[in-house]
């Protein structure tokens, strides 16, 4: 019988391999290219930036596993498990 499990090891990779790749400050590793670009063109609102929730969990992955995970790939497992950001409130969302 045939293994219907896929294998996505091929897409982990340490924090060096990524630097040495030159990904480590590009998208989806990093959103600081997005930020400067949306500042100099004057829309920031336009930029998800990650709650620090995301950078702090990322970083403890990290630490126990040895992989550098994407932040959108960290913040949608977040989400999965039950985290939101700002107790389920968008973070742009004004309030009345």
């Amino acid at each position: 019988m045939k293994s219907t499990v896929k294998d996505y090891s091929f897409l982990l990779k340490t924090k060096e391999q990524l630097d040495a790749k030159g990904l480590l400050s590009s998208p989806p590793y990093s959103v600081m290219a997005q930020i400067y670009i949306a500042m100099h063109n004057d829309k920031l609102e336009t930029v998800h930036i990650p709650h620090s929730d995301v950078y702090f969990v990322r970083t403890a992955l990290e630490k126990h596993t040895g992989y550098w995970f994407p932040l959108d790939a960290v913040e949608y497992a977040m989400k999965q498990e039950g985290w939101n950001d700002r107790k389920g409130t968008s973070r742009f969302s004004v309030s009345e």
